[in-house]
């Protein structure tokens, strides 16, 4: 994926920029209409899932609806990741609410997660500021230098097996459960309480649907929305060329348009995800909410730039893993071992 419009990046707000703001303004109507039928699907499928599971119909019955509710579970994560920046309702109280509500429902704390994604805008593609809101991403001359274990852990960590498979549930179930150092009392009180209404949310399922309800319906359906939510997150922003650049080089424009994916997914594939895809507007503007993403992308022909990433050419990210400031390319390990460097 080449992000590059014909022309150089501007450098500062021009004409087609001021166009966006419109978009920041939020819906409440599709707001609520995107709420009803996110969680329709998702309860639907749930409960008959349930049903089925009771009446003790086997799994390849039950597994397609596992993957219907994980599925659209990601669209409803994508609401929780729009009242973290206070865009996807007009009122601040009516985003906290739902933020809260739909943080527990993904074992997510609204609160550090909000404050880690803005870090996140604030610090993507600035090899001088990595470590929070990102995938771990080191650079030809760090790798090379490491020692021998860091190089390990960095190989383990990027197997696409461990990444995608084995971290999501890890980190949305296990690791989210400990806030991280720096933050808030305020903070750490409702990462607590979204560990405590999680803990208590498992122990209702398990005492009142039973425990193979809880390990083989609900913790699997989760298992779906994280993987699939880390995919997303992952080729947002890794992806050939794309874009990393030192403190002092670094511009949110190219960050927003060169060092952020536009996924061309499918109608289906992008309604379920949220219309997240349109990532390099999401980045240039965090305040326009997922439903009108698309819109201004329509609207602003600017920002319809002419390689995007389509879904099959995704696929070609797992085996990008290292950020080569010379060539100014992301590399495969195989590449770094042909090109003679220390592996």
């Amino acid at each position: 994926m080449d992000n590059t419009a014909s022309g150089s990046l501007p450098t500062s707000s021009p004409p087609w920029f001021r166009q966006t703001k419109a978009f920041e303004t939020p819906s409440r109507g599709r707001a609520l209409w995107q709420l009803v039928n996110s969680f329709a699907v998702f309860l639907s499928s749930w409960i008959l899932a349930v049903v089925l599971w009771k009446v003790g119909l086997g799994y390849p019955w039950i597994l397609p609806l596992i993957i219907v509710a994980g599925l659209s579970f990601v669209r409803i994560f994508i609401v929780f990741h729009d009242c973290c920046h206070e865009s996807y309702f007009r009122s601040k109280k009516a985003n906290a609410f739902w933020g809260w509500i739909i943080g527990i429902l993904t074992y997510t704390p609204y609160l550090e997660w909000r404050k880690d994604h803005g870090i996140h805008h604030a610090t993507t593609s600035n090899l001088d500021l990595r470590g929070v809101g990102d995938i771990w991403t080191l650079t030809l001359d760090e790798y090379s230098s490491a020692g021998f274990w860091m190089r390990l852990w960095y190989r383990v960590y990027r197997n696409p097996l461990f990444l995608f498979l084995t971290a999501p549930p890890v980190l949305f179930i296990l690791l989210q459960r400990f806030p991280r150092k720096g933050l808030t009392k305020k903070d750490r009180l409702n990462a607590h309480l979204t560990s405590l209404a999680v803990v208590s949310l498992a122990l209702a399922i398990g005492f009142f649907l039973g425990w193979d309800v809880l390990f083989f319906i609900h913790l699997p359906i989760f298992y779906v929305t994280s993987v699939v939510g880390v995919w997303l997150f992952y080729v947002q922003h890794q992806f050939d060329p794309g874009y990393w650049e030192h403190a002092e080089g670094w511009t949110s424009w190219k960050a927003a348009l060169v060092g952020s994916s536009h996924y061309k997914l499918p109608k289906l594939l992008q309604w379920i995800s949220g219309n997240i895809g349109f990532h390099h507007i999401h980045h240039l503007r965090p305040r326009i909410p997922n439903y009108n993403l698309e819109r201004c992308y329509k609207a602003v022909k600017e920002l319809q730039l002419p390689h995007p990433l389509t879904f099959w050419k995704s696929f070609s990210a797992l085996t990008l893993h290292i950020w080569d400031e010379k060539s100014q390319r992301l590399m495969s390990f195989k590449q770094v071992r042909l090109a003679g460097c220390r592996f």
